[in-house]
């Protein structure tokens, strides 16, 4: 549910992107690192789009990834504290005894 406002932002987003180029017939020229091209203003606008996107959720992904790692990490080592917490406390509690006052 709460990925619902971003879907729906990313899909105006889209919707105007595609608007925009489709009003606009004009051929650009577009220079790159390796060579340069003559595209039509709406392809180059929606090529560029869906790169942005796909690499801002590469990025992200990866970000996201790390955290999980790290939370599964932690999870792990807390488990296992907690396990080495009860054993010590119940060596404490049967190696008691009752001290007797005379």
């Amino acid at each position: 549910m709460k990925y619902l406002p971003i879907f729906l932002l990313v899909l105006v987003i889209f919707i105007i992107s595609v608007t925009l180029g489709a009003h606009n017939d004009q051929r650009v020229t577009f220079n790159y690192l390796l060579a340069q091209g003559e595209y039509h203003l709406s392809t180059l606008l929606a090529t560029l789009f869906a790169t942005g996107f796909l690499l801002g959720w590469a990025i992200c992904g990866l970000f996201w990834l790390r955290v999980r790692v790290a939370l599964a990490n932690s999870q792990r080592k807390l488990k296992r504290l907690q396990q080495q917490l009860g054993q010590a406390e119940e060596s404490v509690t049967t190696s008691q005894v009752p001290v007797v006052k005379e």
